[in-house]
C-alpha cells in the first residue's frame, strides 16, 4: 500500500484545487469580517446552506472602492487555494463587487452616510462667502477646460480680483491626495474663497472628489470652499461638505463674484435714490430752518423792538390825529365864538344895561333918603338887607335911616 504524508496529501489537493478552480465567481453574503493590521481582510462567504472562508490580501484590498460590511451580498472574483498548515481551503479574492449595484455607487452611499452622521453636511457649520472677494484660489487642472471657463467668467464679471491657480490631478490614482493637499495649502494662504473644480466626466473620472481625504480637507478648512465639480446632475461628496455647491465651474464664478455691470447699475440706482433722499431731507431741513427763523424773528428782541416801534408809531399817528381833530374842533368853536361873540357881547351888554337900569330904579326907590316915612329904618345884617322877622334874640344888626346908621342887638323878640 502506498501511503502519503499529510503535507504531501495537502500539496496534491492544493495543486488540484488551484489548477481546477484558478478563476471562480462566487455569490454570497459576507460574515465574520476581520480587518487585520497587516492590511489583509479575512471573512466568510455564505448562503443559506453552507459557507466558505475567504481572504483578500493587502494589495487587492487597497483597491476596494467600498467598505465590506456584515450581511452585505457580494460577488467575488478569485481563485481557490489551500492553506497547507491547516489543510483548509479558501477563496483568494482578487476583487469584490456589491451584488445588484456598482462598487463605486455603494462606496459613495457608505461614505455619504458616514460623513452625514459625523456632521460634515450640517448647515450650521457652513461658512458665509464674502460679497466682494479680493483674492481667490482655483484648485483644478491647469490644462482643463474648466479653468479657462472660470477665468473667462471672472474676467467678464469682476476684474478687481486676484486669482491663484493650484494645478492638481483631478482624476486617476493619487488625484484625491493631490486635491486634499492643495486645499490644505491654500487654506493657510489667506484667501477669501477657495474653488475646487473640474469639468464633467464619468463617476470614475470624478471619483477623487468622493474620497474621504478630500472631504476631510474641506471640512477642516477655515476658508470658505466652493465645490464646482462636473455638471449640474453630478452630486459628489465634496458638494455636500463644501460651504457652497455650484452646478458647474463657470457657474461657481457667477455665484461667488459680483457682476460689474450690475454693480454699476446698482450704484447708479443707489446714487439716484441717495440724491432723492438728500433733496427730500434738505427740503425738510430748509422748511424747519425757515420755521425756526420765522419763530426766532417773531420772538427776537429786534422783532419786539420793531413791534413796539410800530405801536409807538401807531400811537403817535393816533395822537396826532386826535390832536388834529381837537384843534379842528377848537378852531370851529373859536370860529363860531368869533362869529357869535359880537352878538353875545351886545346881548350881554344890553341885558346888563337893562338890569343896571332896573337896579338903579330899585335903588332909587329904596334909598333911605327917598323915604319920608317917620319911624321906619332899613334892617341889614352883614351888609345884606333882611326882614326883621329873620332876626333872633342875640343877633347883632344895623338899622339905617336916610341920615344915620345904628348898630343894635336883639334883646327880646315877641310876635304881635
Amino acid at each position: 500500500m502506498h501511503t502519503l504524508s499529510v503535507s504531501a496529501l495537502n500539496e496534491q489537493i492544493k495543486h488540484l484545487l488551484e489548477e481546477s478552480f484558478s478563476r471562480v465567481f462566487v455569490e454570497g453574503e459576507l460574515s465574520r469580517i476581520t480587518f487585520h493590521n497587516s492590511g489583509h481582510i479575512y471573512f466568510t462567504l455564505k448562503d443559506k446552506d453552507s459557507a466558505i472562508s475567504c481572504v483578500m490580501f493587502r494589495g487587492n484590498a487597497s483597491k476596494l472602492k467600498f467598505r465590506l460590511e456584515e450581511g452585505q451580498k457580494v460577488i467575488i472574483d478569485g481563485a481557490l487555494t489551500l492553506y497547507k498548515p491547516r489543510g483548509s481551503y479558501q477563496i483568494n479574492c482578487f476583487s469584490i463587487e456589491p451584488f445588484g449595484q456598482g462598487a463605486l455607487a455603494l462606496a459613495y452611499e457608505q461614505l455619504k452616510q458616514k460623513l452625514s452622521q459625523q456632521g460634515y453636511f450640517s448647515p450650521e457649520r457652513k461658512k458665509l462667502l464674502p460679497k466682494f472677494p479680493k483674492k481667490i484660489a482655483l484648485i483644478t487642472s491647469a490644462t482643463g477646460a474648466a479653468l479657462q471657463d472660470m477665468l473667462r467668467v471672472a474676467n467678464a464679471r469682476y476684474r478687481l480680483l486676484e486669482i491663484d491657480i493650484y494645478d492638481v490631478l483631478v482624476q486617476g490614482d493619487g488625484a484625491a491626495f493631490r486635491v486634499a493637499e492643495a486645499i490644505k495649502k491654500a487654506d493657510m494662504a489667506g484667501y477669501d474663497v477657495i474653488v475646487v473644480g473640474r469639468g464633467g466626466g464619468s463617476l470614475e473620472d470624478l471619483w477623487a472628489f468622493n474620497e474621504e481625504s478630500v472631504a476631510d480637507a474641506i471640512f477642516y478648512a477655515k476658508t470658505p470652499i466652493v465645490s464646482a465639480v462636473g455638471h449640474e446632475i453630478d452630486w459628489l461628496i465634496s458638494d455636500f461638505v463644501a460651504d457652497l455647491r455650484a452646478p458647474t465651474p463657470s457657474a461657481a464664478m457667477e455665484m461667488i463674484l459680483p457682476d460689474t455691470n450690475e454693480l454699476h447699475m446698482t450704484l447708479d440706482g443707489i446714487s439716484e435714490q441717495f440724491e432723492q433722499l438728500f433733496n427730500q431731507k434738505l427740503h425738510i431741513k430748509k422748511q424747519e430752518l425757515e420755521h425756526l427763523r420765522s419763530s426766532f424773528l417773531q420772538h427776537s428782541v429786534e422783532r419786539k423792538i420793531a413791534q413796539k416801534q410800530e405801536e409807538i408809531q401807531q400811537l403817535q399817528k393816533s395822537l396826532q390825529q386826535s390832536i388834529d381833530f381837537k384843534i379842528g374842533s377848537f378852531e370851529k368853536m373859536i370860529q363860531n365864538i368869533e362869529e357869535r361873540f359880537p352878538q353875545a357881547i351886545d346881548s350881554k351888554l344890553s341885558l346888563a344895561q337893562n338890569q343896571l337900569l332896573q337896579l338903579q330904579k330899585m335903588l332909587e326907590s329904596n334909598h333911605p333918603k327917598l323915604k319920608t316915612k317917620k319911624g321906619f329904618a332899613q334892617i341889614s345884617q352883614d351888609t345884606k338887607v333882611i326882614d326883621i322877622d329873620d332876626l333872633s334874640v342875640g343877633d347883632i344888626f344895623e338899622a339905617q335911616s336916610d341920615r344915620v346908621v345904628i348898630e343894635a342887638k336883639v334883646l327880646n323878640k315877641r310876635n304881635i
